[in-house]
């Protein structure tokens, strides 16, 4: 076997460490994802940076780079116990949209790491829903006010997690549920103010066509009073003239005996 040239094996050797340098320091950032680089050497987290962003980046190899995924993120809490302002334990489920703020990713890499999610977000959204629901009763629970309720969940655990480094896009409740006792009453009550609007809804119509039909009536009988208080003999008497003088034009009457009528009006005998 002949021996390789004296070059040969340093080239080797530096062909090696080549590779190991690349491979430790190349790193690639996938879609959605952003990197927050640490320095060894040079003051640990870089937080007055931008973070690195999605493709192919060449780091020193005794530095390290912890990815974080940055689109936006659902995490559901279900059957979260709480209680309402008459003290009735009552169970949520909440669904909560976020990510982190991706311009203070080093900040929050720094002062909550990877884990954010169970020291902020979690904590958060169980501390102020138990808050919100204790303002409410049941009734206003289950009917009335849960988007209310969804609102100030979402405002108030925004204006907490907003100073630290994360984004909140959505609160959202997705289940009230009540002992059933308690539903069933708040049901009954419900149905029973239903019909009572229907019931009022109803006497009211009843009034409304009632009123109608009363001033239809009084607006008829005063169009009747000024049509009879027009009608005078003399008006009665002018009209059955211009009566008698277009029946007197029709080829069917043939007799016409003036004056014989009453009020002198002509008489009109059959034809002939």
């Amino acid at each position: 076997m002949q021996k390789l040239p004296k070059i040969g094996l340093p080239a080797l050797a530096i062909g090696f460490i080549l590779i190991i340098f690349i491979s430790k320091s190349s790193i690639n950032i996938g879609y959605g994802e952003a990197g927050v680089l640490f320095k060894t050497f040079g003051g640990g987290v870089v937080t007055d940076e931008p973070p690195l962003g999605e493709g192919f980046h060449i780091i020193a190899p005794w530095n390290k780079v912890y990815i974080y995924n940055v689109k936006q993120q659902e995490v559901f809490e279900s059957k979260m116990q709480v209680l309402s302002s008459n003290g009735l334990e009552i169970s949520l489920d909440i669904s909560v949209l976020y990510q982190p703020t991706i311009k203070d990713l080093g900040k929050l890499h720094k002062t909550k790491g990877e884990n954010y999610l169970n020291i902020i977000i979690i904590p958060q959204i169980r501390a102020v829903a138990r808050s919100v629901v204790g303002r409410y009763t049941p009734e206003q629970l289950y009917s009335t006010k849960r988007d209310a309720i969804q609102n100030e969940i979402f405002e108030e655990t925004r204006k907490v997690v907003e100073d630290q480094y994360v984004q909140l896009n959505a609160v959202l409740v997705r289940d009230v549920t009540l002992p059933i006792a308690i539903r069933e009453a708040i049901e009954r009550k419900l149905n029973q103010e239903q019909e009572a609007l229907e019931y009022e809804f109803r006497i009211e119509k009843a009034t409304q066509e009632a009123e109608r039909q009363r001033i239809d009536a009084e607006g008829k009988a005063t169009a009747n009073r000024i049509l009879s208080a027009s009608l005078t003999d003399k008006i009665l008497q002018e009209k059955g003239i211009e009566a008698t003088l277009k029946l007197s034009e029709s080829p069917n009457s043939k007799v016409i005996v003036i004056g014989s009528g009453k009020n002198g009006l002509p008489i009109i005998l059959g034809n002939q």
